[in-house]
């Protein structure tokens, strides 16, 4: 298990919908993941009304900020249904298999960062449009980039 597993698990949860389910784990993940502190301690103070609202206004399907990570690159979805089945897990639910949360709790499960190092450049900007936009959701996502490899771009030759 990767030493980043726990973050990965932790953001997954960070970035579904902030259920009750949700708010029932803020201390806990306030704990495992100090680098979502920044994260946690608002969905904490934030009434859960309106942490709802502000997810669906920040992820939902009219605005620039996809979970979905093939709407970044164009990726089809048969690349992250294999991923998983290679590593013996099976999608349940409704989300589709390119949903970054799904795809982070895949990489916390098995170790593989494969999908999130291979999606680094839209990761990156969804950072930037969260970050523009000025939603703390922009935190999750600098956590999770800090982990990965530089872009290819970024990488010395």
């Amino acid at each position: 298990m990767p030493s980043d597993a726990v973050l990965y698990q932790a953001a997954a949860l960070c970035l579904t919908y902030p259920d009750d389910d949700f708010r029932a784990r803020l201390a806990l993940l306030r704990e495992a993941a100090p680098q979502l502190r920044e994260f946690v301690d608002h969905a904490t103070v934030t009434a859960p009304r309106e942490l709802a609202e502000h997810y669906v206004q920040v992820f939902g399907p009219e605005h620039r900020h996809s979970l979905y990570l093939s709407r970044w690159r164009g990726t089809p979805p048969v690349r992250f249904q294999d991923a998983y089945r290679a590593a013996g897990l099976e999608l349940t639910g409704e989300e589709l298999p390119d949903f970054l949360p799904a795809v982070l709790e895949l990489a916390a499960r098995t170790g593989d960062t494969g999908l999130l190092t291979e999606h680094r450049d839209g990761l990156e900007r969804l950072r930037s449009r969260l970050t523009g936009a000025g939603t703390p959701y922009a935190s999750v996502l600098d956590a999770v980039c800090a982990t990965l490899p530089p872009t290819r771009a970024g990488a010395g030759g």
